[in-house]
């Protein structure tokens, strides 16, 4: 799994998951939100394999979703 950071407020999953999806197959797709419903402005995305992740990492960052230049990190926090 990957973190997405500096996403757009515009972004809901399925634009994350439709733009993450160059890189391969996405299991799950999801922008965090404030208790409000507001979007933090990050996601995390889920692919089919541990390559496909690598994939989005290696070419997915600095690419523009909704205006915004994106990044994508492996996801540090815990499942």
């Amino acid at each position: 799994r990957v973190y997405v950071g500096n996403l757009s407020w515009d972004v809901a999953w399925q634009d994350l998951k439709d733009h993450m999806r160059q890189a391969g197959e996405v299991a799950y797709a999801e922008v965090m939100t404030e208790s409000d419903g507001r979007s933090k402005g990050c996601g995390i995305v889920e692919f089919a394999s541990s390559d496909e992740a690598q994939e989005a990492i290696t070419t997915l960052t600095d690419t523009e979703l909704k205006g915004r230049m994106i990044f994508v990190r492996e996801d540090r926090e815990t499942a």
